[in-house]
């Protein structure tokens, strides 16, 4: 069991407000900052290619920590500075031609959408939509019979930003695979609050963010590639870090997921990455998994009781995120009364998760993200909160 005062005072800011949005940023614990804040004093002495030299072995050490973290071998993973840019880094190195199929779900994030559509739109490939299941889930049965050899790729949101959804992710990758396709799963939403094991989940790429669920800086997040399709695979961007100039009219790619990574990058970012992979595993993720499932559940259980409020989630398995209308009230007023006093939400929009929004008619969600560190008083003070908005 997690020990929550101590999380707490881990995180300072979470003493004078209820801090519900670890979907879109949440708060660092102390760590993480303090981990930052050394490495950026020590470039201000030194400069920052002494101060990186410095840190070389710490900075390896993220990509062991992150292998620990979804069973993998450190050489699988590479760095970047977002989510949405480690999973573009692969999608784009996937080749495509005129009749290959990309498949992609009715939560998928507008990101992923916008990138698939351009590829098809380039490489005259096509982009069709899986359906969901009644419980909202990327329908199974409905996938295994649109897939066949001309299905390249099969994008997997495992946990849709716009509400508790958690996807069929094992079961999504086995059909896949029996026809070659494969699967890229964006995991920005599930890592740092769900158990994330590659091995398990067997999808053959993975991208991430640090700044959500795992309590890292902003401008960091990863990639994971199965190894035996590396060398496979040419990214869509290189330097001299994701390749090597061996003659005037030659270059030889990194031997391993480095390939998929760019040459500049926050030394002081990628620190704290670490340093906030370390303390999730520290705490272990199970713990923090049933932490954050226990806060959600009684979030949405109070939401339900609250007349006028709708909580808009769907799905068996649920996420650490919980989403909900007020009657007669934009989401955006909601947030903004919330904040007033001194409550943190947000917005989930429907141009963030298009097709799912649309085919529920709705146009924005209120979206609340509690994680480990929230109080059973913060949720209360939440609840209280929405439950007088509602009445005025």
């Amino acid at each position: 069991m997690l020990d929550l005062q101590a999380a707490r005072r881990d995180t300072p800011g979470c003493f004078d407000r209820v801090f519900l949005d670890s979907a879109g940023s949440s708060l660092p614990p102390a760590p993480v900052l303090e981990t930052m804040l050394a490495h950026l004093r020590r470039e201000a002495e030194i400069g920052g290619y002494v101060a990186a030299d410095e840190r070389l072995d710490d900075l390896t050490a993220v990509k062991t920590s992150l292998g620990r973290l979804f069973d993998v071998p450190e050489t699988s993973l590479a760095l970047s500075d977002g989510a949405s840019r480690a999973w573009t880094s692969f999608f784009y190195a996937v080749p495509l031609r005129p009749g290959d199929r990309i498949l992609i779900s009715q939560a998928e994030y507008a990101a992923n959408a916008i990138a698939a559509l351009q590829r098809a739109r380039a490489t005259g490939a096509t982009v069709e939509v899986v359906p969901s299941d009644p419980s909202g889930r990327v329908d199974v049965e409905a996938l295994e019979g649109m897939l066949d050899e001309r299905v390249r790729l099969v994008s997997v949101v495992h946990a849709p930003t716009n509400g508790g959804l958690v996807n069929p992710v094992r079961e999504i990758a086995d059909a896949a695979h029996a026809v070659g396709a494969l699967v890229l799963l964006d995991a920005c939403q599930s890592v740092g609050q769900l158990p994330v094991s590659v091995p398990e989940l067997d999808v053959d790429a993975l991208s991430g963010t640090g700044r959500k669920w795992l309590r890292g800086p902003r401008g960091t997040g990863f990639l994971y590639v199965r190894l035996r399709l590396v060398s496979e695979l040419e990214p869509a961007v290189l330097d001299l870090h994701s390749a090597s100039w061996t003659s005037a009219d030659s270059y030889e790619l990194a031997p391993d997921a480095t390939r998929f990574e760019m040459w500049e990058a926050g030394v002081a970012a990628r620190l704290g990455l670490g340093a906030a992979v370390d303390y999730l595993l520290d705490l272990g993720v199970d713990a923090v998994a049933e932490a954050v499932a226990y806060r959600a559940g009684h979030v949405r259980e109070g939401l339900a009781g609250i007349d006028g409020v709708t909580v808009t989630d769907l799905g068996e398995q649920r996420s650490g995120i919980v989403s909900f209308t007020v009657d007669g009230r934009d989401p955006r007023e909601v947030r903004d009364a919330l904040a007033g006093r001194s409550v943190t939400v947000t917005v989930s929009s429907r141009s963030s998760t298009l097709l799912d929004m649309t085919s529920r008619d709705l146009q924005s969600v209120v979206r609340a993200s509690p994680h480990y560190f929230v109080s059973p008083a913060d949720v209360d003070r939440f609840l209280a909160s929405v439950h007088d908005i509602a009445r005025s």
